[in-house]
């Protein structure tokens, strides 16, 4: 029918776009792949770290720290899964789209307006000639009409006594004249309609061959979409990645060489009976050794981190004593020797990560440390005096400012904070409230409501009223 053939040229458009479509939701996914390996590594540093302080030991420690290299490992799997997904993929498409849709200076695709034109070109003789059948049919139809009215006069006329004979001779003729042009317009109608269906073969013929290349077109389009989403499969489908089962491969083998017997040997050795013992010898007196440090001396001396836990190869009895061995050097250093680098630099968008007081949280889920220092000291008596000073020449005050709790001050706060656990306050710009202790090192203090809630909030959300 003429002008149906506007849908199979809108699909050449429509092509254009889902190039688009499909470059869009290779996109999205190459960022949830960035995404998901970079919470992989942060997960494996975090809990890496968790693991090697708390106080899990031998085997099943480097069993458990497995899960941690796997996690590092995938993460760089995930990362290649992006950079193929991005460089390969989403490339492809935008060079193939490229080359397959021609933009105009006047808008619009010279595919579009050469499909457009051939079916035009196309349509043009038959629609002439169905524009005279329609022309020959209403004139038809119009002269049926008019023969109809003319009997209906004349039959009335016939009985009207009033009507002269030369009215009615009249009427007759009009009768006469509207029967030949019946005739006329119906032959008329007739010729047009035989042209036209002798047209419509060769219409038929012209207008299927500039389908057939539209059709060429689209399915030049539809083979490409597929190569490609095979392409995208294969990309995605770590499960046939020989490096990928290697990676479960030797995680179950290193969970698989825990052995809670060795380990048992091991801490006997190492932190029981079978530890080298310091039996108690006569010491001559010195001065350096029974000199005592201040309260300030010791918090002064303690600055820095204690690195401990330094484990060497060799047979497990033989290892070092992991809660004894330490090493104090400035938390600067540390922090330089931690990792920097970050997997995900090189796009501006960033994934969610995990915020630092989340993380601190979470660093709380060991009830102690592989290197908290125990007390050596032992009594008889029923309890410790807590008011007993070890400090010969008494300079140790037990009241010492360093140690008094801070004292209540009443603060506003700056801005509304939607407290984001249970133990964490909520309140608005403006409110007034108490707080209750000094900023921690994780930069959160501890605070009373006016209506008497007691919880957490940041210290940069408030300001001390004068």
């Amino acid at each position: 029918q003429v002008g149906n053939y506007k849908r199979t040229v809108k699909r050449i458009d429509d092509g254009h776009r889902l190039c688009n479509d499909l470059m869009n939701c290779i996109h999205e996914r190459a960022r949830i792949e960035k995404v998901y390996a970079q919470q992989l590594t942060e997960w494996a540093k975090r809990w890496k770290q968790l693991v090697e302080k708390g106080p899990q030991y031998g085997t099943v420690e480097r069993a458990w720290c497995a899960f941690m290299s796997e996690a590092e490992k995938v993460s760089e799997l995930h990362l290649e899964v992006k950079s193929s997904l991005m460089n390969e993929d989403f490339e492809k498409i935008k060079n193939w789209q490229k080359e397959a849709f021609h933009k105009q200076m006047m808008g619009g695709f010279k595919e579009t307006k050469e499909a457009e034109d051939g079916f035009r070109k196309a349509q043009k003789p038959w629609a002439k000639k169905l524009k005279e059948v329609e022309a020959a049919k209403k004139a038809y139809h119009a002269a049926c009409k008019e023969e109809k009215l003319a009997i209906s006069r004349e039959t009335n006329s016939k009985a009207d006594p009033a009507l002269n004979p030369e009215q009615l001779k009249k009427l007759q003729d009009k009768v006469e004249r509207s029967k030949q042009d019946v005739l006329k317009t119906k032959e008329k109608y007739e010729k047009s309609l035989k042209e036209l269906d002798n047209a419509t073969p060769q219409y038929m013929e012209n207008m299927e061959q500039v389908f057939e290349q539209c059709q060429q077109f689209e399915e030049k389009r539809l083979r490409f979409f597929r190569e490609v989403l095979l392409e995208v499969q294969k990309h995605l489908d770590l499960s046939n990645a020989a490096s990928y089962k290697n990676i479960y491969r030797e995680l179950e083998q290193n969970i698989k060489t825990a052995d809670a017997v060795e380990d048992l040997r091991w801490f006997r050795a190492n932190q029981g009976p079978g530890m080298s013992m310091n039996w108690p010898q006569f010491e001559e007196w010195s001065a350096d050794l029974n000199r005592t440090l201040s309260r300030r001396e010791k918090k002064k001396a303690s600055d820095g981190v204690t690195l401990t836990g330094i484990n060497q190869t060799g047979d497990q009895v033989s290892q070092p004593n992991k809660h004894s061995s330490s090493l104090s050097v400035p938390s600067n250093t540390v922090q330089s020797v931690q990792s920097s680098y970050n997997p995900f630099e090189d796009e501006e968008d960033t994934g969610s990560t995990v915020s630092e007081k989340e993380d601190n949280k979470i660093k709380n889920v060991s009830s102690y440390e592989k290197n908290q220092n125990y007390p050596t000291d032992w009594s008889d008596e029923e309890s410790n005096n807590p008011f007993s000073s070890t400090d010969a020449n008494g300079d140790t005050n037990p009241f010492d400012e360093d140690t008094s709790p801070a004292m209540e001050v009443r603060v506003r706060a700056l801005y509304d904070y939607e407290g984001q656990e249970q133990d964490e306050l909520s309140f608005k710009a403006g409110d007034e409230l108490t707080k209750m202790e000094n900023e921690d090192e994780q930069g959160w203090c501890k605070g009373r409501l006016d209506n008497g809630q007691v919880g957490l909030y940041p210290a940069n959300y408030v300001e001390p009223i004068q």
